[in-house]
């Protein structure tokens, strides 16, 4: 096993998650905040989601999928059409609704694309320096190393929120 199938692999493991989180689950489920104030299942996917797609397109040189493929049109979100939810408020993450398929939808659109992307790469590639405003500068690999961990997290979070709301049903 190489780098890329290691990579091809975790991201599977997301989707898995992802869907694991969202599937079946109605809008009061996903936008559930436990204690009140927690990022709920909805935010926490379009959040995930929105990462990868600006990080892989960005890696790749190619448009976003949100604008592409016109998901910020069907969110219709009061954001702007770069924001990825990174720096947003607790009213900016209220404001994430979303039914279960709009949110798998978009997840499996940017999933197959960077499956696809990853299908384009040699392990060569991942050596690439792809931004220097770090030091070290970053690399593809860590770059999409990163991505893959930022969405284990988060949707780690959204299963625990499902559990949740689960639990108190």
């Amino acid at each position: 096993m190489n780098a890329l199938d290691v990579l091809r692999d975790v991201f599977g493991r997301v989707a898995t998650d992802v869907h694991g989180a969202v599937e079946g689950l109605d809008e009061t489920a996903l936008t559930h905040r436990v204690g009140g104030g927690a990022n709920p299942i909805a935010w926490l996917i379009w959040h995930l989601t929105r990462v990868q797609d600006d990080h892989v397109a960005d890696a790749a040189g190619t448009e976003q999928l949100w604008t592409a493929q016109g998901w910020v049109t069907r969110f219709g979100l009061p954001f702007a059409p770069e924001a990825t939810g990174y720096g947003q408020d607790g009213d900016d993450v209220a404001a994430v609704r979303a039914p279960a398929d709009l949110l798998l939808g978009y997840y499996d659109a940017v999933h197959e694309r960077t499956l696809q992307y990853l299908g384009e790469l040699d392990e060569a590639d991942l050596d690439r320096i792809v931004d220097r405003r770090w030091d070290p500068p970053v690399t593809l690999g860590v770059r999409l190393v990163s991505v893959a961990d930022d969405d284990i997290q988060h949707a780690g979070q959204a299963a625990f929120v499902r559990g949740v709301v689960a639990g108190s049903g």
